[in-house]
């Protein structure tokens, strides 16, 4: 649904949300269409959502249609609902980051696993006691941290650690590095390694100070990585969308490793170069998820409208080609 989506978002910042269908046609980074394919073609997918008509210009222009400027309305409602969520949500990333600051274009480029709305910019100057917005030599414009809020550092296996100690323990396994000539039984080892399985170092402490390549700093890695797919909606993230905040929370070049090591509570999916990590607790056992924000609840109702509109052409489609069938 990436034509869909980013049309959502590209028509509803244009003056009366239309847009000249010539222009359309040369916006595909923006609309979300391939280069030299027919913008019409994909606007034809969704007759319920979008529509063209002809302007007293007389020039063809592409917008909403009534239905979609209602499903439009109810999205901008859930948000406003929504905001101070998302707002804690932004407050979370940046006390996790390493210098309690984020480049502002990162958060905004990765605003949509969060859920955060596209005007978030504007919205800044809202909230002075949460943010300040830095413009550093280059142009650059930084988000920073204002205060520190203990009640907010305290991350989701935390809590769940309160709720269920023996299944947060089972989650995660660090293996103590020793020698073969230690001759160590099996039970031995196995107690050594129960002793390195927690706690995980907090993502809301300093842990960027410890060694990168000791045993504590890969344990506050790990946490820095399982709290951020809690602050997803989807509790899923793709490689890119963590990589993209990697100097904010000193990640390595192994995470890929790292992860595999922790086939309790990550799935990845995907190849190294290219893959998806899961949090298995924020899904059940059959890969549903747990937890729905409304937003998602909202978005997959938007997508079951397009999905039975592309099913009931294609029906068209089929009885046309059976009368055909009938007539010859």
């Amino acid at each position: 649904y990436r034509f869909l989506t980013k049309t959502k978002e590209f028509l509803s910042k244009q003056p009366e949300q239309i847009l000249r269908l010539d222009d359309a046609g040369k916006l595909y980074r923006e609309l979300g269409f391939p280069r030299g394919r027919k913008v019409t073609k994909f606007i034809s997918r969704y007759p319920l959502l979008f529509t063209s008509y002809r302007h007293s210009d007389n020039k063809i222009w592409l917008g909403f249609t009534d239905f979609m400027d209602q499903l439009l309305l109810e999205e901008r409602s859930i948000m406003e609902a929504m905001e101070e969520d998302r707002v804690t949500r932004i407050r979370k990333l940046l006390m996790m980051s390493k210098n309690k600051r984020i480049p502002l274009s990162k958060i905004y480029h990765k605003r949509l696993i969060f859920g955060i709305p596209e005007d978030f910019r504007d919205k800044i100057g809202k909230y002075p006691d949460y943010f300040r917005l830095v413009v550093e030599d280059d142009g650059k414009q930084i988000l920073e941290l204002v205060n520190w809020d203990p009640s907010l550092a305290v991350s989701a296996l935390e809590k769940e650690f309160l709720v269920n100690e023996d299944k947060v323990k089972k989650a995660f396994k660090f293996p103590v590095k020793y020698g073969k000539d230690l001759g160590l039984e099996e039970n031995d080892v196995k107690k050594l390694n129960l002793l390195n399985t927690l706690p995980l170092v907090s993502p809301y402490s300093d842990g960027w100070k410890l060694d990168s390549w000791s045993l504590e700093a890969e344990k506050y890695r790990v946490g820095i990585i399982h709290e951020f797919l809690s602050l997803t909606l989807e509790k899923r993230a793709l490689i890119h969308h963590i990589v993209e905040f990697k100097e904010e929370f000193s990640l390595t070049r192994q995470t890929y490793e790292m992860l595999k090591r922790q086939p309790w509570t990550f799935y990845l999916a995907g190849t190294e170069m290219n893959w998806a990590v899961f949090l298995k607790d924020g899904y059940d056992e059959n890969g549903n998820l747990i937890d729905k924000d409304p937003l998602l609840v909202f978005n997959e109702k938007l997508y079951k409208f397009a999905q039975m509109q592309e099913e009931e052409e294609e029906e068209e489609e089929i009885s046309g080609f059976r009368e055909k069938l009938r007539e010859d």
